[in-house]
C-alpha cells in the first residue's frame, strides 16, 4: 500500500498541453495542392451527377429500365459523395486554421 502512494506522488498532476503547431514549417504548397484538391473532387462530383442524369434519360428515352436504375443508384452516389466533400472541406479548413 505504501509502494502504491509512493508510485502515485510520482506522477505529475498538471499534463502539459502544448500548442498546435505548424508541420510544414508554413509552406504556402501544402495550402494550394489541397485548394486545387478540394475544388477538383466538388467538380468531379458534379460531373458525375450530370452524366448519371444523362444515363438515366437516356435510358428511360431508350426503354432500357436497368440502365435508368444504373443511372438513379449513380446520382444517388454522388449526391452522398457531395455531401462528404460539403462536410469535409470545413474541417480541413478548420485544422489548418488552428495550426496556422
Amino acid at each position: 500500500m505504501i509502494l502504491l502512494s509512493e508510485l502515485v506522488a510520482l506522477v505529475p498532476l498538471d499534463v502539459p498541453n502544448p500548442a498546435p503547431i505548424d508541420p510544414t514549417g508554413g509552406a504556402q504548397g501544402v495550402e494550394l495542392l489541397f485548394a486545387y484538391l478540394k475544388w477538383g473532387v466538388l467538380g468531379i462530383c458534379g460531373a458525375i451527377a450530370l452524366a448519371s442524369a444523362g444515363y438515366m434519360a437516356w435510358g428511360a428515352l431508350s426503354h432500357r429500365p436497368e440502365e435508368n436504375q444504373k443511372g438513379k443508384r449513380a446520382f444517388l452516389i454522388s449526391g452522398a459523395a457531395t455531401v462528404a466533400a460539403a462536410i469535409a472541406i470545413p474541417m480541413v479548413n478548420n485544422v489548418f486554421s488552428a495550426v496556422g
